[in-house]
């Protein structure tokens, strides 16, 4: 029996034996946006398909929120050029 995840239009497909009980898929709450499961396994933000940026809530157990500011897989700013070098 295969057990499917679809998370932000990714899909997960996690084999499992014919007589494994498959569980209930379960929503992390500080991803209110979507339907992110608790860890395991760890997600990054190039897992994550879809409408980025999106909400997040403490306790934010993937860290999608690495400035703490509510808001998960931000683009990162693009570094400025040196200026006065030389």
């Amino acid at each position: 029996m295969r057990v499917l995840w679809a998370l932000c239009g990714l899909l997960l497909v996690s084999a499992a034996p014919a007589s494994a009980p498959v569980k209930a898929m379960s929503c992390d709450a500080s991803y209110p946006d979507y339907c992110i499961p608790p860890p395991p396994p760890d997600l990054n933000c190039p897992d994550i398909t879809g409408r980025k940026p999106f909400r997040v809530r403490r306790p934010d157990p993937h860290g999608f929120d690495r400035d703490h500011d509510g808001w998960g897989c931000e683009p990162r700013p693009k570094p400025h050029a040196l200026q006065g070098a030389g």
